[in-house]
């Protein structure tokens, strides 16, 4: 068994393979329409190349880069192939990924020194932060962490409610006031009472609101302010919660949530139901800010911890889901 069979299982990588069906299946079509015919890897190709990226979402400036990174190996090696091409293409991709630090989620573990382990979620309102929160606090749960949850949306009523219900479900304890509380107030008794409670992760929610953006960068600074008054390191990590469906909107989030606070990691869900998951390589390229999670699929255990080997080693995957 190798290091990647060890840190991701065979149940993960065939969800994950399930997961980027739709992206690969446009994507791979249109890489080998590219080299049909085609021995070497000259300006035609090379143009199809482009067109293949561009279709799966990876957007204009990260594939004008892979294009380039391309160009500039052929130039070097005089003769490269087509079949040298694929191998090619994925070192590439691979490159662009931006790693995690090394003290990251791996199997839902958590950094060693932080107890609680705060999470502050970010991202609008339909991108499935809510369920995200829910998968990931059902997750931790699993891997024998204890976990609280914060309800500091109190923007929106039903975002409690949501996530009252994952709480529910899930089995964990969340904190809670009414629709209009004050969102510092929420997050500062979440943390207040995640350490009284000897919590090893706590995952807050915020407000997804987009239409002002001035006032949200003070709300989200706020809450960050309320909750080193408990933890002065606190919260560890800023995970902002997008929508791979939505493409290059997704984009234009990122870029107006990095702009508003701090974005440490990335989550980025409903993989499954779009061709457009060349989208996390644009995020990740543009941003410089590792992806930690993706979703694919609608089960608690179809939130899976991201590995940039595997996402193109999935990418690249000729085989379909496997058959029951």
């Amino acid at each position: 068994m190798g290091l990647f069979d060890k840190l991701f299982g065979k149940k993960e990588k065939e969800s994950l393979n399930q997961g980027l069906q739709k992206t690969k299946e446009g994507f791979l079509t249109r890489l080998t329409k590219a080299v049909a015919g085609k021995s070497t890897v000259d300006e035609e190709v090379l143009d199809n190349l482009e067109d293949a990226l561009v279709s799966a979402d990876v957007g204009i400036d990260t594939t004008v880069q892979i294009i380039k990174q391309i160009e500039k190996r052929v130039a070097k090696d005089k003769y490269i192939n087509t079949s040298e091409l694929n191998n090619l293409l994925q070192q590439e991709i691979e490159n662009i990924l931006v790693d995690a630090p090394e003290q990251s989620y791996r199997d839902f573990s958590t950094p060693s020194g932080n107890k609680p382990y705060v999470i502050l979620v970010v991202g609008v309102n339909g991108v499935g932060k809510t369920t995200t929160i829910g998968k990931l606090a059902y997750n931790f749960k699993k891997a024998g962490k204890s976990v609280l949850l914060g309800a500091a949306d109190t923007f929106r009523a039903a975002a409690v409610d949501q996530l009252t219900i994952w709480s529910e479900r899930v089995g964990v304890p969340i904190v809670k006031q009414g629709m209009g509380a004050d969102p510092g107030a929420v997050a500062f008794d979440t943390v207040q009472s995640g350490v009284a409670r000897g919590a090893d992760v706590v995952i807050i929610d915020t407000a997804g609101r987009l239409h002002n953006k001035a006032y949200l960068m003070e709300e989200l600074s706020k809450i960050s302010r309320v909750i080193k008054k408990v933890m002065p390191d606190a919260p560890h990590e800023v995970l902002l919660v997008l929508d791979g469906s939505t493409g290059q909107n997704a984009v234009e989030q990122a870029r107006q949530f990095t702009a508003a606070t701090d974005v440490t990691a990335l989550a980025i869900t409903k993989l499954d139901g779009t061709a457009k998951g060349g989208v996390v390589l644009a995020i990740a390229n543009q941003f410089k800010i590792p992806v930690k999670f993706i979703g694919v699929g609608e089960k608690m255990e179809d939130l899976l911890v991201f590995d940039k080997h595997e996402f193109v080693d999935s990418l690249f995957n000729l085989e379909g889901p496997e058959t029951k």
